[in-house]
């Protein structure tokens, strides 16, 4: 008998380029508030928003070094998940496969509702998602598609063909439409039948594996192959890193969505941005009316249609319209709305020179994982030399976060031995300790973070140990 639930699959990768200084490479933007003052990330608002009857728990596909954070993020809102890590990056549609071939192993007909973790939502979505979900069980691809609010280049377009045989409410996909120009852009809107691409979409896993196998082959093999060889880890799989290195670095829509008979698309209309920049997270944020969006010690005069990002220094902004300026305590941006999506650039700028500020924020930046709505204090920097160890301790009523930003070693609170390297977390519970080791050729150099108010004095203990 087939199942009625919705498994919801939740893809946690990227890094957010075009949103630095927020977002970094070992602090990505899905793993960041939403409204920039400590509130529920991305990830967790994601994850929320399709929790409770006739959804399953979560299976969340992220690179295999978020793990622990991915697991402290979901914790803190209370929500068991499975988990498979890429070892490298290789686009969603490897990624949606390794959650098909996941899901098929208990239920091939498993219907899994894809979501990007990175997205903000406001309205009903579940009502159109589970009206459409028979359409889904008899076999479609079903994509979902927002019906516009203006003309939108930065977006992608679906447009609508004849209805269904399958479901109501559910059209044929006459063409997919990459970003237009914005001449474009108006007359699709203006048309009345053609949507945003979401990035959404639901089908059962055995249909997916089917048209992979179709129009894919070498990828299914190649993901086939790394489920197989996959490491079981603490909440899931780790992929292996050589046959997934085969598989091809593309989207579904490109492997899949827009070569499949099977897709078809379901207009929804909700409050919907992908995020994708400083001028959407403007555009999103409750404006003053001026048209200003602030945050932190920051002050405007005679300043309209602006994004003002400060921290706990003062940010002063007089006589400009249309900037966007984000200040964190180790890299300052300063743009426009008109050259936002340039700051993508800057990143591989910032690369290319190898600067560490577009990998991990610095020890003095503050560090919001989005739990409970708290911000998280300024991290402290503490190294460990080749060959030693330390043990960390929360206090009753708060605990700490461990993140590494050089070397690799190994830790365990009273468990298994865990290893733990560059873009890993580790979190200390009140009332709890963690004993971290060095075992590399270089200094394990972390940062540890305070999450409660009365810890900062919790003992850090230092010692030598004999390595095997």
């Amino acid at each position: 008998m087939m199942s009625r639930i919705i498994h919801p699959v939740i893809l946690s990768g990227g890094m957010g380029t075009r949103l630095w200084p927020m977002s970094r490479v070992a602090q990505p933007k899905q793993f960041q508030s939403v409204d920039g003052v400590g509130g529920p990330s991305f990830l967790q608002a994601t994850v929320a928003r399709h929790r409770g009857d006739g959804f399953a728990d979560p299976l969340l596909i992220a690179a295999a070094s978020e793990e622990i954070l991915v697991r402290d993020q979901l914790a803190a809102i209370d929500t068991p998940a499975r988990f498979v890590g890429e070892p490298v990056g290789r686009n969603t549609g490897p990624a949606v496969l390794a959650a098909a071939l996941t899901l098929a192993k208990d239920d091939p007909s498993a219907t899994m509702l894809v979501l990007p973790s990175d997205h903000k939502i406001e309205g009903d979505m579940n009502t159109v998602v589970t009206a459409m979900r028979p359409g889904a069980e008899a076999g479609r691809i079903v994509l979902f598609g927002v019906v516009p609010k203006h003309a939108e280049t930065g977006f992608g377009y679906i447009t609508c063909g004849a209805p269904t045989d399958e479901q109501e409410g559910l059209y044929e996909v006459s063409r997919f439409i990459e970003k237009p120009a914005l001449e474009e852009a108006e007359r699709l809107v203006a048309g009345g039948d053609t949507l945003w691409a979401s990035g959404i979409s639901m089908m059962r896993a055995d249909v997916l594996i089917d048209e992979f196998a179709k129009h894919d082959p070498d990828t299914l093999a190649a993901v086939r192959a790394a489920m197989d060889d996959a490491e079981v880890t603490e909440t899931g799989l780790k992929l292996s890193e050589a046959p997934f290195r085969n598989a091809a670095n593309e989207p579904t829509e490109r492997l899949i969505f827009e070569r499949s008979d099977r897709v078809a698309v379901a207009p929804v209309s909700v409050d919907w941005n992908d995020v994708g920049a400083w001028t959407a997270i403007h555009s999103i944020s409750p404006k003053t009316d001026d048209g200003n969006v602030s945050s932190g010690e920051a002050m405007t005069f005679d300043t309209r249609n602006s994004l003002i990002r400060a921290g706990d220094k003062l940010v002063t902004v007089i006589g400009m319209d249309d900037v966007i300026v984000v200040d964190t305590p180790d890299a300052l941006l300063v743009t426009n709305h008109a050259n936002a999506q340039k700051v993508k650039d800057a990143v591989t700028r910032l690369k290319a020179d190898g600067r560490s500020e577009v990998a991990r924020h610095s020890e003095s930046a503050p560090v919001d994982i989005g739990q409970g709505g708290r911000a998280v204090p300024a991290v402290s920097r503490r190294t460990l030399d080749v060959g030693e160890s330390a043990t960390f301790r929360g206090t009753a009523s708060g605990g700490k976060l461990l993140a590494v930003s050089d070397g690799q070693g190994r830790w365990k609170n009273g468990g298994p031995v865990h290893d733990f390297s560059p873009g890993q977390n580790v979190n200390v519970a009140p009332g709890s300790s963690v004993e971290l080791w060095n075992t590399g050729d270089d200094p394990l150099r972390i940062f540890e973070i305070d999450l409660g108010d009365d810890d900062a004095d919790a003992p850090w203990e230092g010692k030598r140990y004999a390595r095997a």
